[in-house]
C-alpha cells in the first residue's frame, strides 16, 4: 500500500509517538509510507517526511506544540495562515508527488481545532477523491471547548478509528456505522528495568512514572503517600511542559515540602527510567482521564505491578484481552465531615456553568437537580473528583491527624491495604504475557491494515451527530473538578 500519515507537528509528544511507530512498523511490513505535518521537530532519517504550509497549530509554533514556561522552552516562529482551499491544495501536491497513487491518507486527531482549516481542507481532499482515515485519540466533546472545532461539521463518509471501547460506542450511537469505525490500540514497547534481581523489600520507591500535568490527579498520588509502607516513598519522575500546568505542580511541591511528605518530584531528570523502575516495589497511577491507558499496561512488560486508580472504560478494554488489576481502587472516599458538600456542590456547579458556557450550551435546572441530589444522597464524596484546593485541604488534615488517617483507611480497603502491599509475581508474569499477547507490533499492525482495506474495499455513508457526542461526553455525575476545576 501507498500511505500517507498526517499529523499538525512532530514534536515530542504521544500521538507524535504512535504515529512514528505505525511508520515505522509500516514500512517494515514492505508499505511505502510518507508523513505530511506542520512542524517536523527533529530530523529523522528513516522517514520521508514533507512539511506542509498551515498544517501546524494556530499561532505562533513551539518546540512542544503549547505555550512555554519561562526559561523552559524555545518559541518559535508565527505559522503562516493558509485557507483551507489552500490547504487542500498543499495537501494535494505534496501526495501527488510522494505517490503514484494514494491508498490512504491517515490524519492523526483531525478532531481537535488546533488549526481550523483542517476540517474544511478534509472535506475537500473527500470530495476530491483522497481515501481518508481519521483516527481519533482526543475528543474535545470530552470537557475540552478550547480545542472543540464549532460550526464546522466532522466529515461525513469517512472511516474513523478510535483507541478504546468507550469511544467506539460512542461513535456508534452519534450515527457512525459499525463497519466505518475501528479500534486501534497502540504498540505497548517493552520497559527495561534495572538492576535485575532486586529483592521486593529492596526496593524503596513507589513510582509514578508521569508528567506532572493536571489530569494525572497528582494531589491523590500525595495521599496515597501517606499510607506507603515505612522506608519508601513516592516518586514522581517529569515535570509539567505547559504553563496551564506549572501553577498547580508548584503547588504540590511546596505542600510535600511543608507537610514533610515522604515525596520526590522530577527523579527522571536526574535518573534514566530503567534504574527507576529497577527500584520501584510497584508503580502508581492516580490520573483521573486517559486515551489509550499506557500506564496500565507498560509496567508490567518491565515486571512490576501496577496500582492506584482505576479508570474503567480504559481498563474493561484489558480485561477482555484477560489483563488483572486486583489492586486499582474504583474511588477514595472522603467523609463530608472533612470537606463541606454545599462548597463542593458550588465548585461543580460553577465548573459545569463554565464548561457548558464554553460549548454555547445552556446548564439545564434538572442537571443542577441532578447534581445536588447525587451529592446529598451520600455521606463520602470520591477524592478524585474534587479540585485541588479541597484536595489539599483533605491532604493536611489527614498528615497532621492521625484519627482522619484511620477514618480513610477504614472507608478505602486500598488504604487499610497499603502499607502492607506485596506484589504478586504469578500475577505480574500472566499480565506480561498478555500484554506482549495482545499489543505487540504484529497484532496491531494486522488490525491498522484491516482499517485500511475497510477504507479502500467498503465506503460508508454516515454522519457523526456532534450533538450527541457532546451529550455522550458531558456526564455531570462522573465529572472530575481535576485538570478542568475553576481556580
Amino acid at each position: 500500500m501507498q500511505i500517507g500519515l498526517v499529523h499538525y507537528h512532530l514534536l515530542q509528544g504521544g500521538v507524535t509517538t504512535v504515529l512514528l511507530q505505525q511508520a515505522r512498523m509500516l514500512q517494515r511490513a514492505g508499505h511505502r509510507v510518507v508523513v505530511f505535518t506542520g512542524q517536523k521537530g527533529k530530523a529523522l532519517s528513516d522517514i520521508p517526511i514533507v512539511e506542509i504550509p498551515g498544517l501546524g497549530y494556530e499561532g505562533k509554533l513551539y518546540e512542544t506544540g503549547v505555550p512555554p514556561i519561562a526559561g523552559r522552552e524555545k518559541e518559535g516562529p508565527h505559522q503562516k495562515e493558509v485557507s483551507a482551499e489552500d490547504l487542500a491544495r498543499h495537501l494535494e501536491k505534496a501526495i501527488a508527488k510522494s505517490f503514484s497513487s494514494i491508498d490512504v491518507l491517515h490524519v492523526h486527531n483531525p478532531l481537535l481545532r488546533k488549526n481550523r482549516q483542517l476540517l474544511p481542507a478534509l472535506a475537500l481532499l473527500k470530495e476530491r477523491g483522497i481515501p481518508l482515515f481519521l483516527q481519533v485519540h482526543d475528543f474535545a466533546e470530552d470537557f475540552r471547548p478550547d480545542v472543540y472545532a464549532f460550526s464546522v461539521a466532522y466529515p461525513d463518509d469517512c472511516h474513523y478509528g478510535v483507541i478504546n471501547s468507550r469511544d467506539y460506542s460512542f461513535m456508534i450511537r452519534a450515527g457512525a456505522l459499525r463497519e466505518g469505525v475501528h479500534i486501534i490500540p497502540n504498540v505497548v514497547v517493552p520497559i527495561q528495568s534495572s538492576p535485575s534481581g532486586v529483592e521486593q523489600h529492596e526496593r524503596d520507591l513507589f513510582l509514578y512514572p508521569v508528567r506532572g500535568i493536571r489530569r494525572k490527579n497528582l494531589g491523590e498520588a500525595l495521599l496515597l503517600s501517606l499510607f506507603l509502607p515505612r522506608g519508601t516513598r513516592l516518586a514522581i519522575t517529569l515535570p509539567p511542559t505547559s504553563s496551564r500546568d506549572e501553577p498547580i505542580y508548584q503547588s504540590w511541591k511546596q505542600l510535600a515540602q511543608d507537610l514533610r511528605l515522604p515525596v520526590e518530584f522530577e527523579v527522571g531528570l536526574h535518573h534514566p527510567l530503567p534504574e527507576l523502575y529497577g527500584r520501584a516495589r510497584a508503580i502508581i497511577t492516580t490520573s483521573v482521564k486517559e486515551g489509550f491507558g499506557f500506564c496500565f499496561l507498560e509496567p508490567w512488560t518491565a515486571g512490576r505491578a501496577v496500582i492506584g486508580r482505576r479508570i474503567d472504560y480504559v481498563c474493561s478494554d484489558f480485561e477482555k484481552e484477560g489483563l488483572q488489576f486486583p489492586d486499582l481502587y474504583e474511588r477514595i472516599d472522603i467523609p463530608f465531615a472533612y470537606i463541606p458538600p454545599v462548597i463542593l456542590r458550588k465548585k461543580i456547579e460553577g465548573t459545569l456553568r463554565k464548561v457548558y458556557e464554553d460549548f454555547n450550551l445552556e446548564l439545564a435546572p434538572h442537571v443542577l437537580k441532578l447534581i445536588t441530589d447525587d451529592l446529598f444522597s451520600r455521606e463520602v464524596f470520591d477524592f478524585g473528583r474534587m479540585d485541588e484546593e479541597l484536595q489539599r485541604d483533605v491532604i493536611t488534615m489527614a498528615a497532621s491527624n492521625e484519627a482522619v488517617q484511620e477514618d480513610l483507611r477504614e472507608l478505602n480497603p486500598f488504604l487499610q491495604n497499603l502499607q502492607n502491599w506485596n506484589e504478586d509475581p504469578a500475577l505480574i508474569e500472566a499480565n506480561k504475557t498478555r500484554v506482549f499477547q495482545h499489543y505487540r507490533e504484529q497484532v496491531i499492525l494486522d488490525r491498522l491494515l484491516a482499517a485500511y482495506r475497510g477504507v479502500q474495499e467498503h465506503p460508508v455513508r454516515m454522519h457523526i451527530s456532534r450533538s450527541i457526542l457532546l451529550d455522550l461526553f458531558l456526564d455531570p455525575l462522573k465529572v472530575s473538578l481535576v485538570g478542568i476545576g475553576l481556580l
